[in-house]
Formats: structure tokens, C-alpha cells, sequence
């Protein structure tokens, strides 16, 4: 179905029975990245998978000022406040797990549990976020500039996804598809809009944020290990889990043992709605 946020209209595909879960997809995705989650699911939950702003099928609009993560968060509460859900499970993978993270810090009365892959509170230090921005900016105008298809050849081939290689040509294959379903617009205002560089620091809002928290990260992926370890000192009622032998995608990598510890983890905290 299509709902509109105001001047923008998001594809979002609801399956399932019981308490409602919002997933969020990571940079480059689109709600398909969560399709494999339906058999661990869809018996106990309400799944609402978005295609975030500029991705998928959900409109990409010309100015990057809207995506930016207060108004995108917004247009969240409004799709659960349109769905009749005044409370949710939410889950986010990279980017869109900052997106999540940033949600919760927001709205922290619609969320019941928080569930974070390979996420981010944001930079430290407004010296970071500039370097970062700086960097998002180029590779923003790059998309723009050279198409689709030399970005997807540059992306699937940076040091975060490298443990990605090793899974099956024809998942590759899926992903890079799923990759180049995407416009240039939307992915070069998305880094312009909503990139690391660009949002606000949530580190400060962790501590209050008083509902359950997993995080979880690959063995393979020592920067957001390393995020998570010290997310996890802050938070009130979190834990942690490492997936061996995975990287920073671990839905891709080990889409068995993610489902299973998601499945868990909300059984665990299931009815609190």
C-alpha cells in the first residue's frame, strides 16, 4: 500500500498477525530486504516493512532537506498513527537502524522494543561529522554524475561489505538487483539528508530510553563492535549479541541465526504493548 507523509508517499507492505514490528531497511535496500523474516514471523507479529524516503518504491524527492531525520521519523509516526498503532516493535538495519535509533529517541512513547543491526547513535564530534559530510558529499554528487551502475561497482566493493563476497553468486546477485532498483536521487539525497554526517548525535539520549534494547553486530565488523560496546555501558536494559564469522549485513550472511535471535528476543518481550 501507499500512504502520504505530507508532500511524500511511502510504499509499505504489511504482513502478518499480532503485535505490530516496523523494519527498516539499510542504505541502498528496500523493504525486501526483510521478505526472509516472514516464516520466523509473521504468526506473532504485525510486520510493516517501509521502503524508507528515496528507496524502493516510496518517492524521491528533489530537495535533500527532506530527508533529514527529524522529518523522516515524523513521517513514521505518522504511517503507525494512520495504521492504528500507538505502539511497536521496531527494528533497523545500518542506516536504517539510525533511523529507528533516532525514532525511539523521538517518539520514545510509540516504541515497546528497539532492535539494532549494525546501527549508530551518530558521530562523537562536530569535527567527524564534518569529515563526514564532506565525504557523504562527494559520493552523493558521484552517484549523480556517473549513474546507478559505476556506483552499485563501487559500493558492493567497500571494506564494510567484504565479507559479503563469500555468499553465493546468486544472493549477490539479489542484492546488487535490489541495489540498482534504486534512483540517483534518492540514494544522493538520502547521504545528503539522512547520512552519518548529517543527523544529530543520539549518545547523550541513550540513558534515557527505558524499554528493551538488542544490538546486534558481526564478529567481522570491529567498527560497529566496537559502537555497540559502548552503546551498551549507556543504556538502561539492553544486551548485546555478536554473530560469529559475519559482517556488518548479518541478515544476508546468517539469515538463520538472525531470524532465530530476533524471534527470541521478541518472544522474550512480547505482550508489553
Amino acid at each position: 500500500m501507499n500512504i502520504v507523509c505530507g508532500d511524500v508517499t511511502y510504499a509499505v507492505e504489511i504482513t502478518g498477525n499480532g503485535e505490530p514490528l516496523v523494519l527498516l531497511h539499510g542504505f541502498t535496500g528496500n523493504r525486501d530486504t526483510w521478505k526472509f523474516l516472514i516464516p520466523f514471523l509473521h504468526e506473532r507479529y504485525t510486520m510493516i516493512m517501509v521502503d524508507i524516503i528515496g528507496h524502493g518504491m516510496s518517492a524521491a524527492p528533489a530537495d535533500f532537506h527532506r530527508y533529514e531525520m527529524e522529518r523522516v521519523a515524523e513521517d513514521l509516526k505518522y504511517i503507525l498513527e494512520k495504521l492504528h498503532f500507538p505502539k511497536t516493535h521496531i527494528l533497523g538495519y545500518s542506516m536504517g537502524g539510525r533511523l529507528a535509533l533516532g525514532f525511539a529517541c523521538l517518539y520514545p512513547e510509540f516504541v515497546d522494543t528497539l532492535i539494532l543491526e549494525s546501527a549508530s547513535p551518530g558521530l562523537l564530534t562536530e569535527e567527524e561529522r564534518e569529515i563526514r559530510r564532506q565525504n557523504d558529499r562527494k559520493l552523493a554528487e558521484r552517484i549523480l554524475e556517473k549513474g546507478m551502475e559505476a556506483f552499485v561497482d563501487q559500493w558492493e566493493n567497500i571494506p564494510l561489505f567484504e565479507s559479503q563476497k563469500r555468499l553465493s553468486s546468486k544472493t549477490r546477485l539479489s542484492i546488487r538487483e535490489q541495489r540498482l532498483a534504486n534512483v540517483p536521487t534518492g540514494l544522493s539525497n538520502s547521504l545528503l539528508g539522512m547520512g552519518t554526517g548529517s543527523q544529530a548525535s543520539y549518545w547523550d539520549e541513550l540513558d534515557t530510553l527505558d524499554f528493551p534494547v538488542l544490538l546486534i553486530t558481526g564478529e567481522l565488523d570491529p567498527k560497529f563492535c566496537e559502537i555497540a560496546d559502548l552503546m551498551i555501558k549507556k543504556l538502561k536494559r539492553a544486551e548485546w549479541k555478536i554473530i560469529s564469522d559475519a559482517g556488518h549485513a548479518i541478515h544476508v550472511e546468517d539469515g538463520e541465526k538472525f531470524g532465530k535471535i530476533i524471534s527470541e528476543f521478541l518472544k522474550r518481550n512480547q505482550g508489553g504493548i
